[in-house]
């Protein structure tokens, strides 16, 4: 090799580790996480977050050090989601989590190309978010809480905590699509556990206390609360007014118990928001939302407080307190 090649052989050893020098000093990218918070009690929401951060603890992320996690909460208040969802997408996050389908409906409005994770929601297929839960086939994926015959096993649990009851009130919200699907079964599933179905429709706070004002005249022995962001955002109220009316309530999350509602059985929450971490961690990894399976729940809990039941003159049948996950005393 004569000098001259040997020198340009040298001065592009010098460039290439030069340019190697620079890029490793580049400080790395690190990614941010908008998180569109579901409406809920303060400690609902605490551990609905406390669960998705153990979540992404777990598989190695450390907020501040490898990951960011831009927070938003509307505050109760549902005609926020779309206000917020926007300030998140301006933000150019690197996935959007949203708490349900009212979140992951304002998100899917604001951007088609950020990924959209559902943490814990409704049927994003009757909502038109996701082609079908197997493929979803655009930005959208996540959890569903809804599962085949939640309903039916509700009903089937409001029967044997309360042998003599035959007039369930169910309260749904026509407007939420989990909350159709959910009184169409139950509506369906009711009159072969000896129930007579009674639907109380709610579509805001304001048509609670109509609701339960007709509940007396309808001779409604119990209620079957469906899910929907009405009772969420007014739990504290539609606990009390069950108790002032000393209605037995089945409802379908724990949060509700723990305010004083009498029984809760459906999918946990915190387990499903702990499994929305994992779709943070495949779409930061490269996996498109798109090949990502919407999936079902696998974890339901029945929890019972004991506390209510006694106010109320009710006492639980042993069996139904063996089965339960937690009993409030």
């Amino acid at each position: 090799m004569n000098k001259r090649n040997l020198g340009s052989f040298a001065l592009c050893a010098l460039l290439f580790a030069l340019c190697v020098s620079a890029e490793a000093q580049q400080p790395k990218k690190i990614p941010r996480i908008g998180m569109l918070v579901s409406n809920g009690t303060a400690s609902s929401q605490r551990n609905w977050l406390n669960a998705f951060m153990q979540g992404l603890h777990e598989l190695g992320y450390v907020q501040g050090q490898n990951i960011i996690i831009e927070r938003r909460d509307p505050e109760g208040r549902t005609e926020r989601y779309s206000e917020l969802a926007a300030e998140l997408a301006r933000l150019k996050v690197d996935v959007l989590v949203t708490g349900g389908l009212n979140g992951a409906g304002a998100a899917h409005k604001a951007t088609t190309t950020i990924p959209i994770v559902i943490a814990a929601g409704g049927d994003p297929v009757r909502v038109g978010l996701v082609s079908s839960l197997a493929r979803p086939g655009g930005n959208v994926t996540g959890n569903t809480a809804i599962s085949p015959d939640l309903s039916t096993k509700a009903l089937e649990l409001i029967k044997e905590a309360l042998p003599k009851v035959s007039r369930v009130a169910i309260f749904w919200n026509p407007e939420g699509s989990a909350s159709v699907v959910a009184f169409k079964e139950a509506e369906t599933v009711a009159p072969s556990l000896g129930l007579l179905p009674l639907s109380a429709e709610i579509r805001r706070g304001e048509d609670l206390k109509p609701a339960f004002d007709s509940l007396g005249r309808r001779r409604a022995e119990a209620l079957l609360v469906l899910q929907s962001n009405v009772p969420s955002a007014n739990m504290k109220r539609f606990v009390e007014l069950a108790a002032k009316h000393r209605l037995p309530a089945m409802y379908w999350e724990r949060e509700f118990v723990e305010a004083g509602g009498l029984m809760s059985y459906g999918a946990s929450f915190t387990a499903l928001y702990h499994r929305a971490a994992t779709y943070v961690d495949k779409i930061l990894k490269g996996t498109k939302p798109a090949d990502l399976p919407v999936e079902q729940p696998t974890k339901f809990e029945l929890v019972i407080n004991l506390k209510t039941a006694k106010q109320i003159g009710l006492t639980i049948p042993p069996n139904v307190l063996a089965r339960a996950d937690k009993v409030i005393k």
